[in-house]
């Protein structure tokens, strides 16, 4: 019997050693959610995939899933908004969004909203020269992103960043009790989430 590839993108949000030269990346995938896949060899210095599985890389991906798990075949890299940034204002912003994800998206399931809510915001955070840009865009992201995972509510104060067909759609201009709310909403919705 054989194995079945599946060929889609993805954000590398961290990696870990194992064995001599095999490394295993956590993949928040367009198709399959957030998995686990193993690459072999990807740490000896012949590796081509070693380049574009870097943290931070939004790459196209062949994934197997085998008995042991997923497995890395071809990697295609597509940006590193990490390592494109100028300014440090523009590393941390997509840090931070690296860290959400790795707390609140959790098993193999299909997020296609919120992965592109991701790819569309990644190039926006590494251009950045100042953090309060970055806090507007991250905050608007998670609204839209804990709606999707389920942690938090529909409401009218909400409506504009919810629908939205993008994060770089919603208008700049919220008025400040509507900020207010937001951020109390994301306050009760990350303690609410337990995570």
């Amino acid at each position: 019997m054989g194995y079945v590839t599946y060929t889609t993108e993805a954000v590398v949000c961290g990696s870990r050693d194992s064995n001599t030269s095999d490394r295993s990346y956590l993949l928040f995938t367009r198709q399959a959610g957030m998995v686990w896949a193993t690459a072999r060899s990807v740490r000896e210095e012949r590796s081509r995939q070693r380049f574009a599985l870097q943290d931070y890389a939004h790459i196209r991906v062949s994934l197997v899933k085998g008995k042991a798990g997923w497995r890395i075949g071809s990697v295609e890299a597509i940006d590193n908004a990490y390592l494109r940034a100028p300014q440090r204002a523009g590393r941390a912003s997509v840090v931070t969004l690296v860290r959400f994800l790795r707390r609140f998206v959790q098993g193999e399931e299909p997020l296609v909203s919120v992965f592109d809510d991701v790819v569309a915001t990644l190039p926006l955070l590494s251009v950045l020269t100042d953090m309060s840009q970055g806090d507007e865009l991250l905050t608007i992201f998670e609204v839209r992103a804990l709606h999707q995972l389920g942690y938090l509510a529909s409401s009218e104060a909400l409506q504009e960043v919810l629908n939205a067909p993008s994060v770089t759609a919603v208008s700049r201009g919220v008025s400040r009790a509507t900020d207010t709310y937001i951020s109390q909403q994301l306050v009760s919705a990350k303690a609410a989430s337990q995570l």
